[in-house]
């Protein structure tokens, strides 16, 4: 019996398939098929004078076609992309068999199926660039259509444009959609420009530890898990630094590392579960230097991906030359509240609060509070690339105590297109004083602040043998490239983004159908047709529903007797 689950498409191809495989051709070969061009190279080079590439072999998928008898023209997309294709059924089939033609290009290939190509590259008479195929060989039958996106006049119509199939469905989304695939090759070349700038100063790559049995580093919330051989919690981890300041420890001058974090938090435009940070840590440096160098590093970036330090975000275009804005927390703050918060005790920053309309509750601190001041009256304020510096002690443990600021920490954020880009600090590298911070957060964690830092003994210890003077930086390589794509949403950036479960149908057992008399034969039938739970049934049209079970029953070739209308009336009543 045919699977009822499939579209007349999927069936159609179904059949194709074993028509092919009948045919005596392997519709999925297994030696490999030598490719010697990609579509891109060919349009990038071509000259009709020097009449070159005409020994090419290239291999993709076909995205559309135009069927004229004996000559066909169909497109070809590989992973450069697209290319014309002409097919003259006498040159690929030269022989007196023309059954590769005639049926299995003409018939049996659909869409999206996968094919080798070898043949010449040469111009149309109306000019267009194609190559003229000699041989054709089947590399993938596809049994599940493609979402045809049409354009005309380079508008796209009918485009798979839902974001929740897009981001659960990326491969679909990648072939379909160019522009998405050129998403993903920027987010690589913003990797790479990182390295190439980090590895041209000597600082080593390294990895540290995802399952960490304290997790620290960061103001989060962790997943949690459990090691069945040593019979312990672990948890994933929400940064990297702390493992990080221990290669300083050893005696490294300079690490860095591209790492997969994970909170567990909300997720929204701005958020996933899962992320990607770059966490660099280098001894002897404080955060002015570190100031600079995440200006240079960023400019640098934005001239590799678009050759220029101006960057179209949305509405804006966002200028990453240096140097960059720079203001203290306390500035900024006074500077688009006109208040100034600088003295203000925890009573009074409550109150502030509360007259600026900034959502709180009692478990939040002074550092929380002010947190809360700041990205609800100034965040959205700062479009162009700004540093906010000097945050209060109570906002940042793992950062050392100003110089010259009591209260202060000599921390910045990087702050761009709303959001933050980066964090970074000279690092706190007194033990004791340490020791004080962790002992703070485990105040504020009892007071109900479930993202509050806890005690890690052992990172303790590391730096009581002595940590050199250090600047740490941690960006956000999932922000970073949304601002350099010009990608509105998180999920756009991560090839596949944490989603919510699938919806599934909710269907009654086969048992409560056949209660209702139905014989079990028809039970997926009827609910093919619509009727997922006997209530579904209760006072429908018993003559209509019998034309659709007969109906289904002929169109799937499911070699059922066809129930009496009576019989179908009695199951409905």
């Amino acid at each position: 019996m045919i699977n009822l689950d499939l579209s007349e498409q999927e069936i159609i191809r179904r059949n194709s398939l074993e028509e092919i495989k009948k045919l005596g051709i392997d519709p999925y070969p297994a030696k490999e098929f030598k490719v010697n061009v990609t579509s891109s190279e060919i349009k990038e080079n071509y000259d009709v004078a020097k009449n070159n590439y005409q020994k090419v072999s290239i291999a993709g998928r076909i995205m559309s076609r135009r069927i004229m008898g004996s000559a066909s023209f169909a497109e070809l997309q590989d992973d450069k992309g697209r290319i014309q294709i002409y097919l003259k059924r006498d040159d690929i089939c030269p022989d007196e068999d023309k059954t590769l033609y005639n049926t299995v290009f003409k018939k049996l290939l659909d869409i999206g199926d996968i094919i080798g190509l070898e043949g010449f590259v040469f111009i149309t008479k109306v000019g267009e660039l194609s190559i003229h195929v000699q041989k054709l060989t089947i590399l993938s039958k596809t049994i599940r259509p493609l979402p045809i996106v049409k354009e005309k006049n380079g508008e796209i119509y009918d485009g798979f444009n839902d974001p929740e199939q897009r981001y659960r469905q990326r491969y679909v989304d990648l072939i379909v959609n160019p522009a998405v695939k050129k998403t993903f090759v920027q987010r690589t070349k913003l990797m790479n420009s990182i390295r190439e700038y980090l590895n041209s100063r000597e600082y080593l790559e390294v990895e540290t530890p995802i399952l960490q049995p304290i997790y620290g580093g960061a103001a989060a919330r962790p997943f949690k898990t459990h090691h069945n051989s040593l019979n312990t919690d672990l948890y994933l981890r929400i940064a990297n630094e702390l493992y990080l300041k221990r290669l300083i420890v050893g005696g490294f001058d300079g690490v860095y590392e591209f790492s997969k974090d994970f909170r567990n938090e909300g997720m929204d435009r701005f958020h996933n579960p899962e992320f990607t940070q770059m966490e660099l840590y280098v001894a002897y440096k404080d955060y002015n230097w570190m100031m600079n160098t995440v200006e240079e590093m960023v400019e640098k970036i934005a001239i590799d991906l678009h050759g220029t330090t101006e960057v179209k975000v949305g509405e804006n275009i966002i200028n990453f030359k240096r140097p960059w804005k720079r203001f203290t927390m306390f500035e900024v703050i006074e500077h688009f509240t006109g208040i100034d918060i600088s003295e203000m005790d925890e009573k009074q920053l409550l109150e502030t609060a509360e007259k600026l309309k900034v959502p709180f509750d009692e478990t939040m601190g002074k550092g929380k509070l002010i947190d809360e001041i700041f990205g609800e009256t100034c965040e959205a304020k700062l479009i162009q690339p700004t540093f906010i510096t000097d945050y209060p002690i109570e906002m940042s443990p793992l950062a050392k105590k100003h110089r010259s600021k009591d209260g202060l920490v000599e921390r910045f954020e990087a702050i761009c297109n709303s959001k933050e880009l980066c964090n970074a600090y000279s690092e706190l590298n007194d033990p004791i004083d340490q020791r004080n911070r962790f002992e703070q957060q485990l105040l504020l964690g009892k007071r109900g602040d479930e993202e509050a830092m806890i005690l890690d003994e052992d990172f303790l210890r590391a730096i009581e043998f002595g940590m050199p003077p250090t600047s740490g930086l941690g960006i956000g390589i999932d922000r970073l490239a949304m601002i350099m794509t010009n990608s509105n949403s998180i999920q756009d950036v991560l090839f596949f983004p944490q989603m919510r479960p699938e919806k599934k149908d909710i269907k009654d057992s086969v048992d409560k159908f056949l209660e209702l008399g139905i014989p079990q034969e028809w039970v997926s039938v009827v609910q093919k047709v619509g009727f997922l739970t006997v209530k579904d049934l209760k006072g429908i049209n018993s003559n209509k529903l019998h034309q659709q079970l007969c109906g289904m029953n002929k169109k799937h070739k499911l070699g059922l007797k066809n129930p009496l209308i009576d019989e179908v009336k009695t199951w409905v009543e």
